[in-house]
């Protein structure tokens, strides 16, 4: 069943709130396919992870990825509550992603619109859909307030 985006980044907003609580950056992702399933979820967990790379959108690809069988994730689109940095453009290119909707810019390391938009440059051989500001506001408290209280210990 396909549903209205806001319910898929408000699944998104709970796997970031997951991350959070978990002493993570709060940053949540999902997969969700051209039937409208959810078939990957991720938040970010690279400091229980030991692994730079284990961003939200990254763990939601991998899972993606292993339910479907194949690393190309032709018509699926990519959830997240944080715009993606370079290595998270990158992937999302390579498994094909549709489109990409995300909540709220991240000024120093966002690449679809802050920094730069990696996704706009002609020499990829996908091009990525991107709608940004989706539940701008929730996804923006759930990461000040993180950084408050981190700021406080």
């Amino acid at each position: 069943m396909i549903r209205k985006p806001e319910y898929y980044m408000h699944r998104a907003l709970e796997l970031a709130t997951e991350a959070g609580a978990a002493g993570e950056v709060p940053v949540g992702a999902l997969v969700v396919d051209s039937q409208g399933e959810i078939i990957g979820k991720g938040r970010n967990a690279c400091i229980s992870e030991c692994d730079a790379s284990a961003h939200a959108e990254v763990q939601a690809i991998r899972e993606a990825g292993k339910r479907l069988g194949n690393y190309r994730l032709t018509g699926c689109d990519l959830y997240v509550t944080l715009e993606p940095c370079t290595q998270c453009v990158g992937t999302l290119i390579n498994a094909r992603i549709r489109k990409v909707f995300y909540g709220v810019k991240e000024p120093r390391t966002g690449a679809l619109a802050s920094v730069c938009n990696l996704a706009a440059q002609p020499w990829y051989n996908h091009q990525l859909e991107v709608q940004g500001g989706l539940l701008k506001k929730q996804c923006r408290e759930l990461l000040e307030d993180f950084f408050k209280q981190r700021r406080s210990l």
